[in-house]
């Protein structure tokens, strides 16, 4: 599967606030569908004889937007064969702003605006079950991305990032049985195994061993933003 990141709405981005670079990067263009259709459809053909090429996207959910990506998912779903539903915004300093560009920008921007790292992740869990709840038409995707992106730093703010608190525990419990709920699938990604200030999954085996429990079905992904990147971490969801 390629899920590039889908296009963000023009008037969210007026409105984020912190280094720029992580949201001007965060995904293509809306000018950039045409092509990425047409050289995802080329290689799907070429390569038809050795494997099944799955295209879409990873769809941002954006408080308050929630009618340009119902819109989006509307016009380009049906081109598409799977997708990721994926929260890396929160509300914070000055606008909405990236959730994990770098640990300083999210201290000053996320942190520091909810008063703390704990409360920094019920904010982002908060914002997972709303993604969850959403109505976004007939082609959300099914699958919810990293639902621990909030971890991402949290060996920058040692011992206290990584110990969940029961108010925490109690959120991803939260988080699992809506998913649950509505017959979704997770994804596995291991790309927070490769980050100097996460080194584990995401989600992490505690949380894993819960959504099992509800045999809540996941999806394994590399989170891969380049080639060299494409499978790592494989053997972990094995």
């Amino acid at each position: 599967s390629i899920v590039e990141h889908a296009p963000l709405s023009s008037e969210f981005m007026k409105n984020t606030a912190g280094n720029q670079e992580a949201v001007t990067t965060a995904s293509m263009s809306m000018s950039d569908l045409p092509y990425y259709f047409k050289k995802m459809n080329q290689m799907k053909k070429k390569y038809a004889s050795d494997l099944l090429i799955h295209i879409g996207f990873e769809v941002d959910y954006l408080f308050g937007y929630e009618e340009f990506t119902r819109d989006f998912l509307n016009e380009y779903g049906p081109q598409t064969d799977d997708g990721v539903l994926s929260l890396h915004f929160l509300e914070g300093q000055g606008g909405f702003r990236s959730i994990d560009f770098t640990a300083e920008d999210y201290n000053e921007g996320i942190v520091q605006f909810y008063g703390g790292f704990e409360q920094a992740q019920l904010a982002y869990l908060e914002g997972v079950k709303q993604s969850i709840e959403a109505d976004l038409g007939a082609f959300k995707p099914r699958r919810i991305g990293h639902i621990s992106l909030c971890q991402k730093f949290q060996q920058f703010f040692g011992a206290d990032g990584r110990d969940f608190s029961a108010e925490v525990i109690a959120e991803f419990e939260a988080i699992l049985a809506l998913v649950k709920k509505r017959g979704y699938e997770l994804d596995f990604n291991t790309a927070g195994l490769f980050k100097p200030l996460c080194k584990e999954t995401y989600p992490p085996k505690e949380i894993v061993t819960l959504a099992r429990a509800l045999e809540i079905p996941f999806v394994y992904g590399s989170d891969s933003h380049g080639v060299a990147d494409i499978g790592r971490g494989y053997n972990a969801y094995c």
